[in-house]
């Protein structure tokens, strides 16, 4: 199925620089199985660089996965949100109920061989100089190194997350169960060394993938990587005004202040609540009617469906002791949605990891919503350089030795301060210290990546 999408009117562009002359123009195939309107983190990086692409030389077609197949909430508006024109070709994919039978329900196996016979046609019907798998479902990217031997076309993939891990974080649950993650977990030994054979670049969010990669892999050179965060989503908060929406976890008329985190939970983040929770416990000391005046709001902290999706936040503010000025909504909410609490808020709180490689693409709606932030990361997060280069919040850090009750002391102040902020006051962001950050640069960063794989595509590696 292949369609075009009549989008809102989006906003024009600024060039980054100025060019004498048009870039050749080069065509890219992205392949994404989840896309708008799927309401799904991993094709952030895609949808907002799309507006930017042409720019920097390069057009773009879509392959992905019907959305009615997809088991993701979905959201209109992403769609909406797309360029005008965007050639999307939306494949089926298995019954997951068949597929299940032989272990196999991610939603990249059940429509790999969808996928694989509409790749094989665009490829054979059309010109393109490059393919770019850019997703979290991993079964997919098995194509690129059978479409570059079918075709000759190089491919990059996008490392989202880790692909292939050697057992899951500690205090974590097996997804699935042991034997299903078993089962997954040769699946990704198996094919992950075969892609990264004939792969030509790669993308990471984080630094710390390429250095597993080229470990892992001795024929990969560092001139194969690239370490880019998700773009700003510039355009989406220039559009927010305009969209027809509206929340309803809070009242933002009720006299109390609202801070809101829009994003996961999970057990690495329990340092980083416990210490904000023992913080606000010694503040209410000092502030006996903190209930009255103050209420923290965690929402989507779950990625399970809605009928799964269990709280993992409250509890630990129970067991500090602030129940009272917390509230969890585990599902889920649409990216408008998600981004109007954002911009509704009287701050926006940043839970970090203990994983010092975890780089929370919120970071960049959180500076966007023009809102007081308060994050919470390891030292060693590139979140707490970027802040402290924009000024566009304040972090308070932890390392591997400290304790909750250490970082609810460091965190009493910054509480204190935010509290005290003047509501509707936007802070003081260094906004030339942001533009590096913006979809439209890491964007031009991107088309460089796809620049060099199609002037020096790899060669494969020796079995």
């Amino acid at each position: 199925m292949t369609f075009a999408l009549n989008p809102l009117p989006q906003p024009q562009p600024s060039p980054v620089n100025h060019r004498s002359a048009p870039l050749p123009r080069r065509r890219v195939l992205i392949v994404s199985p989840h896309f708008p309107p799927v309401n799904a983190p991993d094709h952030q990086r895609v949808r907002t660089a799309l507006p930017y692409l042409a720019e920097f030389g390069w057009e773009a077609e879509v392959l992905t996965i019907n959305p009615a197949t997809v088991p993701h909430p979905q959201d209109p508006l992403l769609s909406q949100a797309l360029p005008a024109g965007l050639p999307v070709h939306a494949t089926a994919a298995l019954p997951k109920r068949v597929t299940q039978l032989v272990g196999l329900g991610n939603v990249g196996w059940r429509g790999l061989p969808y996928l694989a016979q509409a790749g094989n046609r665009l490829l054979a019907q059309q010109s393109f100089d490059l393919v770019f798998f850019s997703t979290t479902i991993f079964p997919v990217m098995i194509l690129g190194p059978y479409w570059r031997q079918r075709f000759g076309v190089p491919f990059a993939v996008d490392f989202q997350d880790p692909w292939r891990v050697n057992s899951a974080p500690a205090g974590q649950q097996r997804p699935g169960g042991r034997l299903k993650y078993a089962f997954d977990k040769s699946l990704a030994a198996f094919w992950e060394p075969r892609v990264m054979r004939r792969v030509s670049q790669v993308v990471s969010v984080s630094p710390a993938y390429p250095e597993v990669l080229q470990q892992r892999y001795p024929w990969l050179q560092a001139d194969q990587f690239a370490v880019l965060p998700f773009g700003a989503p510039e355009a989406d908060f220039e559009q927010l005004p305009n969209l027809p929406l509206k929340q309803t976890h809070f009242d933002t008329q009720d006299g109390r202040q609202h801070w809101v985190y829009v994003g996961r939970g999970g057990p690495d983040m329990a340092l980083a609540l416990r210490g904000l929770f023992r913080g606000l416990a010694a503040l209410r000391s000092r502030y006996p009617n903190l209930t009255t005046v103050l209420h923290l709001h965690f929402i989507g902290t779950s990625y399970a469906p809605p009928e799964l999706a269990t709280k993992t936040i409250e509890p630990i503010a129970i067991a500090c002791g602030v129940a009272d000025l917390v509230t969890e909504h585990p599902q889920r909410v649409p990216y408008f949605e998600a981004q109007k609490l954002l911009t509704d808020s009287d701050a926006v709180l940043l839970i970090g990891s203990a994983d010092s490689s975890y780089t929370a693409s919120k970071l960049y709606p959180a500076v966007l919503a023009k809102k007081p932030i308060l994050a919470i990361f390891h030292a060693d997060s590139s979140v707490v350089d970027i802040l402290r280069q924009t000024q566009a919040g304040q972090a308070v850090t932890f390392d591997g030795q400290t304790s909750p009750q250490q970082l609810a002391q460091q965190l009493i102040a910054p509480l204190q301060t935010l509290l005290a902020h003047p509501r509707h006051t936007p802070p003081a962001t260094d906004w030339g210290a942001f533009a590096p950050y913006t979809a439209q640069a890491m964007t031009k960063a991107l088309c460089q990546v796809f620049d060099r794989a199609v002037q020096t595509p790899s060669q494969p590696a020796e079995e």
